[in-house]
């Protein structure tokens, strides 16, 4: 039993308090994410933050403005929504989708959320967990590492399984991890298949073949799959490889509108068959009533504009990626491959870094750079649901390429200091 001590008695806890209440990992990414963000002089490579890209900025400031004169944005601010959201950006979104890509949808496939991390809570929790018939169902992590915020997210402990990834060494010092789709976990308990596109933290885009493979086992046992698109197609597009979005009545796809430059409006967006969007109306209503105005008023906007995927194409992807290309110069300028392997970089603004032979273990590192002002985020959280132990889950750091690349040097310069240190010791 657990209890919260108060000033006059000790409070009792519920199980579901103890499981939400516990420092996490995703806790301590978002208090880095704080703390570097405003503490002076800190090297801010770890968190999710997108960057302020100028055109971007400038284009907000005044889409703001015009919203503003001629009172949508009053409206947004002063009304609540729905609670499956802003019913225009329903209808405009779900024809943006029909005339570029062909989905059979309308507005009853779209439902939004406070943010894909809230989207992810309420799927999670309807397909993964105890059913009516005694039974509990998990969420199968097919190419681990996937992203921190997932870890935690069941209310029930022990809601991921996930499969070993093949490593794939590449010339240049890359890696990638492929799935390994003879030794996925397939078990009967399964309620519901999930991968990230790009995946968070790695990079990493699963090819069309490997969605179509995944799509395929997912129908065979009369489960949905979840992609989680919060950096991919259809928007924000932040991708460096080959994409098609992939989506039909079996697949939830879910996209957000932080990685456009908005993580503050707290918009996330759910395309999935009526059942599930009604589900998730549902669940906003008696959790939040409703999601927020102020994002939804924004996008809807953008589209109605014409402005949302030129803005993806010509701004938003190409200054991710010449900022992780420099950025992975920059690493192998200070760090050779013999002491630090890269994922490929096929998309987000991460760069997923493998130190084979390091001494001490990513939570050590992590803690050694914090103490000199850089802060990134230890690999070995974002490995929810493996069965055995695996060393290399000790062995990676995910790191930010938002800063700028004079901040980047001077991190990277730190971690090599501080890797190249460890060696000597040992």
């Amino acid at each position: 039993m657990f209890f919260w001590k108060s000033h006059s008695a000790l409070i009792m806890v519920s199980i579901f308090g103890q499981k939400f209440t516990r420092y996490s990992g995703i806790t301590q990414l978002m208090d880095d994410l704080n703390d570097g963000l405003r503490a002076p002089g800190a090297i801010m490579l770890g968190g999710g933050n997108p960057a302020k890209i100028p055109e971007m900025t400038g284009y907000y400031q005044h889409l703001c403005e015009t919203l503003l004169a001629n009172g949508r944005m009053t409206d947004a601010l002063c009304n609540y929504d729905g609670s499956r959201g802003n019913s225009e950006l329903c209808e405009n979104l779900a024809a943006m989708l029909r005339d570029q890509w062909g989905w059979d949808i309308g507005a009853d496939h779209i439902a939004l959320t406070n943010g894909s991390q809230s989207a992810f809570f309420y799927l999670f929790n309807l397909l993964g967990g105890r059913y009516e018939d005694g039974r509990k169902r998990k969420i199968l992590l097919p190419l681990a590492p996937e992203y921190i915020g997932y870890t935690d997210a069941g209310i029930d402990t022990d809601l991921f399984v996930a499969g070993k990834p093949k490593i794939e060494l590449l010339p240049g010092g890359l890696f990638k991890y492929r799935i390994d789709f003879t030794t996925l976990p397939l078990d009967d308990d399964l309620g519901a298949i999930c991968v990230s596109r790009p995946t968070n933290p790695t990079s990493n885009v699963l090819s069309a073949d490997e969605l179509t493979l995944l799509d395929n086992i997912a129908h065979e046992r009369g489960i949905p799959l979840l992609i989680d698109s919060a950096y991919g197609v259809p928007f924000p597009g932040i991708v460096f490889t080959d994409a098609v979005p992939i989506w039909n009545d079996n697949i939830v796809l879910c996209m957000s509108l932080s990685k456009l430059g908005l993580p503050g409006a707290r918009c996330g967006i759910v395309v999935a068959r009526p059942e599930i969007t009604a589900a998730i109306s549902n669940m906003n209503a008696i959790i939040s009533l409703t999601p927020g105005s102020i994002g939804p008023a924004l996008l809807n906007e953008m589209i109605r504009r014409g402005d949302l995927q030129r803005l993806c194409s010509e701004v938003i992807q190409p200054f991710y990626h010449e900022r992780t290309a420099r950025s992975l110069e920059i690493l192998r300028h200070h760090l050779p491959e013999e002491l630090c392997r890269v994922h490929k970089p096929e998309g987000a603004f991460f760069l997923w870094l493998w130190f084979p032979e390091l001494p001490v273990d990513d939570l050590e590192l992590y803690r050694r750079l914090k103490q000199r002002g850089v802060l990134m985020v230890p690999g070995s959280y974002f490995f929810p649901g493996l069965q055995q132990p695996w060393e290399h889950t000790r062995q990676c750091l995910r790191m930010n390429v938002v800063p700028e690349p004079t901040e980047i040097e001077r991190g990277l310069k730190i971690l090599a200091e501080e890797v190249k240190r460890a060696h000597a010791k040992s």
